[in-house]
């Protein structure tokens, strides 16, 4: 079966849509960020450098073959559809990359922290997990390396060390909407671990969630496995996996007031606003207690 064509006109005006999108959303700043979308089996349109993704136009897209090499456009392609293209190499499914500098997102891939925990379950049933490739210079073969040797396969967003975030799909809004949801999980698991921590959902909770993507005719690149406990199906290559954190049982928040050595008295003690209330509270009972006794 032949593959589609989109049309040219229309993808210009889609990716100055979601350019102002992403920019709107503060994802990016000044001329960071790239959004590119494979018109057909040859062509790639793209955004160009050095132009905000605020203020693009769709006269400024360059279109660039395979190889890299302009075939249309006034402007100057970004070098890093290097890595764009890596992607369209890898993933003959994937028609769409954006990558971005979301603050959130960017902040756990420079604090060297992957977005796998199994907390929500919207994410897992659409997402999965986003794991944390190893860090890359930007516009060389490295910046794609580790995703490229591990994870392509699997995973349609990653967090990029020291970078930034990029998502695939098999069309440009697609990618984008990826791009929303790994920011917004990583928003809410940010609150989540100020607040104390994180309340894993359980292993059993991860297959049920897999099962539900049929459901809503979600097609994902690879099953899920949490903790690697899960084997993916007999017909999948073994090594193909998504991997969550997910806990044999349910209610992993686990009792914050234990510091992580207990034989460390000088370790830290985490409380939630409540735990610290209710401490409060019978330390106060206490103390009136003792005064009438």
């Amino acid at each position: 079966m032949a593959e589609e064509i989109f049309n040219e006109r229309a993808m210009r005006e889609e990716i100055c849509d979601i350019g102002r999108r992403i920019w709107q959303r503060e994802y990016v700043a000044a001329n960071d960020g790239n959004i590119s979308v494979r018109l057909s089996e040859r062509e790639i349109l793209a955004t160009p450098t050095g132009v905000s993704k605020g203020f693009l136009t769709p006269d400024m897209m360059v279109v660039i073959d395979r190889q890299g090499n302009k075939l249309r456009g006034h402007m100057k392609p970004s070098s890093e559809l290097k890595m764009h293209r890596a992607f369209y190499d890898a993933r003959p499914d994937v028609r769409s990359v954006c990558h971005a500098h979301p603050i959130v997102a960017t902040g756990f891939a420079v604090a060297g922290i992957g977005l796998d925990r199994c907390t929500l379950p919207e994410v897992v049933i659409t997402l999965g997990s986003v794991p944390l490739a190893k860090y890359g210079v930007p516009g060389s073969d490295e910046l794609t390396q580790d995703i490229m040797e591990n994870y392509v396969k699997d995973f349609d967003a990653f967090l990029l060390a020291n970078h930034g975030v990029v998502t695939i799909g098999p069309t440009l809004m697609n990618a984008y909407y990826k791009m929303e949801t790994v920011e917004h999980f990583a928003k809410i698991s940010l609150v989540a671990r100020l607040l104390g921590g994180e309340n894993v959902l359980a292993r059993e909770e991860v297959t049920r969630l897999q099962e539900l993507r049929g459901t809503y005719g979600i097609t994902a690149p690879a099953p899920i496995c949490a903790d690697g406990s899960t084997a993916p199906p007999s017909d999948q290559d073994p090594a193909t996996c998504q991997i969550i954190q997910s806990p044999a049982s349910p209610g992993t928040g686990g009792a914050r007031l234990i510091p992580t050595d207990p034989t460390d008295l000088d370790g830290e003690i985490r409380l939630s606003y409540r735990e610290l209330t209710a401490l409060i509270e019978d330390a106060v009972k206490a103390l009136l207690g003792g005064q009438h006794g």
